[in-house]
């Protein structure tokens, strides 16, 4: 079953001569929900937020147990699930790069109020879409919620000698999940 269907609108030129996109999404948790990518993959991001790994290096190192987003790999680039670490059946943390849980169930995040109906896998999902070059009246909220992360980078260098990348796993899988490369810190 395919997650998703492109289609190209009537040609829209934006300033750098871009077409507007279109993309359908039809996945297991998300039906007739469609958006346009209006900016160039990877780029024109706002200028506050300069995450360190893309969505496809993140799923190759390994992040929320292998278990994100299996349902709807159509969405994406092929080249980013080639070597992903991925599994369809369920969360297995030794997937994870530093080999730990560090997740909290999307009910826990569905309680606090922190998901968006137009992401309701949450902050990944954004961000895999806003890296495409969709743009949402929620990115800056995700964005500020990303820039919190940087609390764990303090406490990582507070703790932990350089380099020991055995001292505080959890916190450093933590920040793989929002797109902070800590195995350099």
């Amino acid at each position: 079953m395919a997650c998703l269907t492109h289609r190209r609108e009537q040609t829209v030129f934006l300033g750098n001569d871009m077409e507007k996109i279109r993309v359908c999404v039809d996945d297991l948790m998300q039906t007739d929900y469609v958006y346009s990518l209006t900016e160039p993959v990877g780029k024109n991001f706002h200028p506050e937020f300069k995450p360190e790994l893309t969505p496809q290096e993140m799923l190759e190192l390994g992040v929320f147990g292998g278990k994100y987003m299996t349902d709807c790999t159509d969405e994406f680039p092929g080249e980013w699930f080639v070597s992903a670490r991925l599994c369809h059946e369920r969360h297995i943390p030794d997937l994870n790069y530093f080999g730990v849980n560090a997740s909290k169930p999307l009910s826990y995040w569905r309680e606090k109020g922190w998901i968006h109906t137009d992401d309701p896998r949450g902050w990944f999902q954004w961000y895999c879409r806003y890296h495409m070059g969709r743009r949402c009246a929620d990115d800056e909220r995700q964005i500020r919620r990303w820039k919190a992360m940087t609390r764990h980078i303090a406490q990582l260098r507070k703790h932990c000698p350089d380099g020991d990348l055995l001292c505080r796993r959890k916190q450093r899988q933590a920040l793989l999940h929002w797109a902070y490369d800590s195995r350099m810190i």
